[in-house]
């Protein structure tokens, strides 16, 4: 860097700094490390840029400013996804408060609304009550053979049903 340059860095420094901070800290929620590190990050890239360096006195600070603005936007999205969970606290977990289960019962019950009442009868039997298939066959008074071929085709029905609801497995 030549002595014009150191030069007129100082002078850009001196006359700009004290705004720019101004305007860096309320950006950076009051971090004043922050906001120094910003403006001398603002202050460097106007060094290297001399073309910066050689305009007109008012034309120079809005660029400082919309460097500055960029440079703590840039930082921000970098470091978005630290500020949402903190690393030492570790991810939330949630209570289970039966919600999913009523949801889920609500659902299935809705599901099992679009089946016939054979179909239905089979898989409240066999899959709600517990029972057997010889059970299930005695209760509904259905042959055994029957009470499985209705489950497996009750299951596929409910199955539909659920997929046509927007569930999916």
């Amino acid at each position: 860097m030549t002595s014009r340059d150191e030069h007129l860095v100082r002078a850009l420094y001196a006359e700009h700094a004290a705004a720019l901070w101004s305007f860096v800290v309320p950006l950076v929620d009051g971090d004043r490390a922050r906001a120094q590190d910003v403006v001398q990050e603002t202050m460097l890239r106007a060094w290297r840029r001399p073309e910066v360096l050689g305009q007109a006195r008012g034309s120079v600070r809005p660029w400082l400013f919309t460097v500055a603005r960029h440079l703590v936007i840039d930082e921000w999205r970098r470091h978005r996804t630290d500020r949402d969970v903190p690393l030492d606290a570790g991810a939330e977990v949630g209570a289970d408060d039966g919600t999913d289960a009523v949801l889920d019962s609500w659902i299935v019950g809705d599901a099992l609304a679009r089946l016939s009442p054979q179909h239905r009868a089979v898989i409240e039997q066999c899959y709600f009550q517990g029972r057997t298939t010889a059970d299930a066959a005695a209760v509904l008074g259905i042959p055994e053979g029957t009470v499985k071929s209705r489950a497996h085709y009750a299951l596929r029905a409910l199955r539909v049903a659920l997929q046509e609801m927007g569930v999916t497995a």
